[in-house]
């Protein structure tokens, strides 16, 4: 994401805040029978929506990528958190034909900027599994953000969706926040010439009248913002079949730098398997596309890059640690709230260090120490642990996320502190965390009093400690 200009720290900078309930909850407690328009994420305040959790997505999508025009019907299995007989999901651009809810045609649905508001027929109990059905159509496009435009975006010669953290309702319905993960099915039509690539296993393809369909089935639990669709004109390519498949799909045109920049990725897989645990899903995907993107991206079981982050001459092998840790951090282990986003860019950032570290570069304590020193100059107005919406993707909040990591490690020694790391993505693995519940189970795991007193240090103060 685009860096923000800082902003000034809290006014007190108290110990770690307790855990919250996992699941979205309204900011304000709803009217009876209404579901919140909200998850209550302060950092989000209008993404999410209370009343229910999604289950499950079954989204399929017949895109014209000449015309850039879709036609679609999702379908989201839920079950209400209260007694409902109205609720929203997050949704924009886009325009609704029909809503059935279990099978009845809604009573009433209103469309704001971003909201489908849904008036059921029949009173859904607390406890109740239901099922909404959405049938849209238009042209989609990207959402404005404090961040820049997030969703659904047409590239030069195809289609990338990069929904972090507000762009899932760019393309479909949906409880847009991370504390709601769901499984999925994606199912995609568009002209054949193109590959379409999306989040986890291609369980079906048919091609009919010059159009192929592909479908995608998605079993673990995933963030509506992880999820992507890709299109565009790909070679694939195959580089190991266990213990995890990798693969690569680039334009021809790219196919040596592709080749170079890619080769050692089954390796770096294993040495984060070895410090992480084992890679939490069944396959590993990675999109360059044939445009330049700012920023190489993560999804579930993904990574994209642009044409201007390969080389051929490993340029951006951070990079490529930095995404590929995220299947772990971020997409496996997903955090609770906005606010702990260092869970997710800390460990990830970590991981360039600990890569460099395993291929002879940069041992990570010189990595920890020129970091250290590059923040040292910078202005000390952030706290990483509540670093405001406006500097969510700081490179503050990575590095000295990172920092704090590599302090825990420097307190309990390699063994301690990569024997806990491999226990916590087990024990939470496909979950939801915060940062109170890391030091919660590093400090029970390892048996340390240290860990709340090192992560207070560095992630909820705006002094910069030594290492």
């Amino acid at each position: 994401m685009p860096r923000t200009s800082p902003k000034s720290p809290p006014k007190s900078l108290a110990p770690l805040p307790p855990k919250p309930a996992l699941g979205p909850a309204g900011a304000t407690a709803p009217a009876p029978g209404h579901g919140a328009a909200t998850a209550g994420d302060p950092y989000l305040p209008g993404n999410g929506n209370g009343g229910y959790l999604a289950l499950h997505y079954d989204l399929d999508l017949d895109y014209r990528v000449s015309t850039n025009q879709l036609r679609a019907t999702a379908t989201v299995q839920a079950r209400a958190s209260m007694r409902l007989h109205r609720f929203s999901l997050d949704f924009a651009g886009l325009t609704v034909d029909r809503v059935t809810v279990n099978g009845e045609r809604a009573v009433r649905t209103s469309q704001s900027a971003r909201k489908l508001t849904i008036t059921v027929a029949t009173t859904i109990e607390a406890g109740e599994p239901f099922e909404v059905t959405v049938r849209y159509r238009g042209a989609p496009h990207p959402l404005k953000s404090i961040w820049g435009e997030v969703g659904w975006e047409e590239l030069d010669d195809g289609v990338l969706v990069a929904g972090q953290p507000t762009g899932a309702g760019s393309w479909f319905p949906c409880n847009d926040h991370p504390s709601n993960k769901a499984s999925f099915r994606i199912r995609i039509s568009c002209e054949d010439p193109y590959t379409v690539v999306s989040n986890g296993a291609l369980i079906a393809r048919a091609t009919r009248s010059g159009r192929t369909s592909w479908t995608y089935e998605v079993k673990e639990p995933m963030a509506t913002y992880l999820a992507t669709v890709l299109i565009g004109r790909y070679r694939r390519s195959d580089l190991a079949a266990a213990p995890v498949a990798q693969r690569i799909f680039y334009p021809a045109n790219l196919a040596r730098e592709v080749a170079v920049d890619f080769a050692r990725l089954p390796e770096m897989i294993a040495v984060f398997a070895d410090l992480f645990g084992p890679y939490p899903f069944d396959a590993y995907s990675v999109v360059v596309t044939d445009d330049e993107l700012e920023i190489p991206l993560e999804a579930h079981g993904l990574a994209i890059f642009g044409r201007n982050h390969v080389d051929g001459a490993h340029g951006s092998d951070r990079l490529i640690a930095h995404e590929l840790a995220h299947q772990w951090f971020g997409n496996s282990l997903t955090l609770v709230r906005w606010q702990d986003i260092w869970l997710h860019e800390g460990f990830a950032c970590y991981a360039e260090w600990l890569w460099a570290e395993a291929g002879g570069g940069l041992p990570a304590d010189a990595s920890a120490a020129v970091h250290r020193a590059e923040i040292e100059a910078m202005p000390r107005d952030i706290v990483i642990g509540e670093p405001g919406p406006q500097d969510m993707f700081d490179d503050r909040v990575y590095k000295r996320g990172a920092l704090a990591l590599h302090a825990v490690r420097r307190s309990l020694g390699d063994d301690a502190f990569f024997g806990a790391v491999r226990a916590y993505t087990q024990a939470r693995r496909n979950g939801s965390i915060t940062t109170e519940d890391l030091v919660e189970f590093f400090s029970v795991h390892t048996g340390s009093g240290d860990i709340r007193r090192i992560v207070d240090r560095w992630v909820y103060r705006s002094a910069l400690p030594k290492l």
